[in-house]
């Protein structure tokens, strides 16, 4: 399995399939246990994702952590992604054919 998530972490990270690779710091793969029952999906990678190839490392992602940890549960425990691999324009709404383009990323980490 560990393989199998490699392989789609690269194909995203080369990812050229629509527009949004032109306007990327970094593509923002799937990260952590790929064996969790429990997946965090966001909308779209942020500013600071962006800027470190990351999911939920900005705001969102202190307060996912922070949450976590009242819970009692470690981040590295869980899987975290996102709908769409790549930052859109000024942090604007992910189109449909943005979302349909990542869309066998996801299912694939899924």
């Amino acid at each position: 399995m560990q393989q199998e998530l490699e392989i789609i972490k690269q194909k995203v990270i080369n990812c050229t399939k629509c527009d949004l690779c032109k306007t990327r710091t970094n593509s923002v793969p799937g990260k952590g246990n790929f064996h969790s029952d429990v997946i965090f999906v966001g909308e779209a990678p942020g500013r600071n994702e962006d800027e470190k190839g990351e999911p939920f490392v900005g705001v969102a992602g202190t307060k996912l952590s922070i949450a976590l940890d009242e819970a009692g549960i470690s981040r590295e425990s869980v899987y975290i992604t996102n709908i769409v691999k790549c930052r859109p324009p000024k942090n604007r709404v992910p189109n449909t054919n943005e979302r349909n383009t990542c869309q066998e990323y996801l299912k694939q980490e899924i």
